[in-house]
């Protein structure tokens, strides 16, 4: 199973950082200009394999269901203690199948049916869906009884186990980036925006600062292995993750095609990812919530490429205002409208990027090559 998230002092205290790891991310218009198949793992998503899967029933024994059990394992749908990476469709498999069909609004049949495996294989937060056996979402619904999962929900918010927050004396909190990073001035803007989202709605403030050891947000893109044990996976599959108060550590995967200006039209890349928004999603990790099933709250677990989300949905803003209260000037709705065609997204999140546009992405990259040759 995923391990516990870093939520406490001592555990906090004891982190060091793999300064190696923290590598300059590929932003947006500057990543356009690099041919699409000099990209890392550019022949598709961290976890299109599971496309293969397709109707796979308990009892059948197929290649590939033993990375499809690590997924499971890594964002809590199965213990540690009970895990058998073999390919075998087990009754693990079943009961992780079935619940995380329920978390993501799905037909629970346990059987890896064409909505679920879409879902799997969309790109989505590092946070795992339940941690030490309490599920982080589950829109109200009840789990079978094989999960024997304590469900932690109010309304369809969540938080992390302990609900930790940031406490009343630290309400005006700082942040920083990773020296090593160098992020423009304009992936600045972004983050401010994002921020300026919460503290519309709760009564918070979010400064930048230049110091990255004092600062109480520390923000650093990274490739794969970068010192906290949960490694990135290249491009697409876990874009960032973000830890429960007062960790502060908010890491976002530097391999990812990075847009900041919210604007995919003039992208050549099919796997460019929004950065406001999943940047508002981490932040509500930092401030305590967990995930939710709502598909349009921000806090919802996962986002397509080419798709940008940016308004926080009543849903995210009753959990937060639970944590930490009203800000006075909240008009009661939700934040900043998205400007009109600036969201490209289907009624279940995003359009996922599987293998059709994946092989007219090969075919593109290789007749590009070709003409370099001619």
């Amino acid at each position: 199973m995923k391990k516990t998230h870093l939520f406490t002092a001592l555990i906090l205290s004891s982190f060091l950082f793999n300064f190696s790891s923290y590598a300059i991310p590929h932003f947006f218009p500057n990543a356009s200009a690099i041919p699409p198949y000099l990209l890392p793992n550019v022949t598709g998503g961290a976890w299109d394999g599971f496309q293969n899967l397709l109707g796979c029933r308990p009892g059948q024994k197929v290649d590939g269901l033993g990375k499809l059990k690590k997924y499971f394992q890594y964002f809590g749908y199965i213990n540690s203690s009970s895990a058998n990476a073999t390919d075998d469709f087990d009754d693990y498999l079943e009961s992780a199948i079935k619940t995380y069909q329920l978390n993501f609004n799905l037909n629970p049949t346990g059987e890896l049916d064409n909505p679920t495996l879409k879902q799997l294989m969309m790109p989505r937060c590092g946070i795992a869906d339940i941690i030490n056996g309490s599920s982080t979402m589950n829109s109200g619904k009840n789990p079978p009884a094989s999960a024997n999962l304590h469900i932690h929900n109010v309304a369809h918010y969540t938080f992390f186990p302990g609900s930790p927050r940031w406490p009343a004396n630290r309400r005006d909190l700082t942040y920083a980036f990773h020296p090593d990073n160098q992020v423009p001035q304009n992936a600045k803007a972004v983050f401010a925006s994002a921020f300026q989202r919460w503290a519309a709605v709760i009564p918070m403030t979010f400064v930048e600062t230049s110091s990255f050891q004092a600062a109480d947000i520390r923000i650093a893109f990274a490739s794969g292995e970068h010192g906290d044990g949960e490694p990135f996976d290249g491009v697409l599959g876990t874009l960032a993750h973000a830890f429960s108060p007062t960790s502060g550590m908010l890491h976002l995967d530097a391999d990812e095609t990075w847009v900041i200006d919210g604007d995919f039209s003039t992208s050549s890349s099919i796997f460019a990812v929004d950065l406001e928004s999943v940047v508002i999603h981490e932040i509500g990790h930092l401030l305590g919530l967990g995930h939710s099933s709502v598909v349009d709250a921000m806090m919802y677990p996962s986002i397509a490429s080419r798709t940008r989300k940016l308004n926080l949905a009543g849903d995210d803003i009753e959990g937060i205002q639970v944590l930490y209260g009203a800000n006075p000037n909240f008009n009661g709705s939700s934040t900043t409208p998205t400007p009109t065609g600036q969201r490209e997204t289907s009624p279940n999140g995003g359009v996922h990027i599987g293998v059709t546009y994946s092989s007219q992405f090969l075919l593109a990259a290789a007749f590009t090559l070709l003409l370099s040759l001619l």
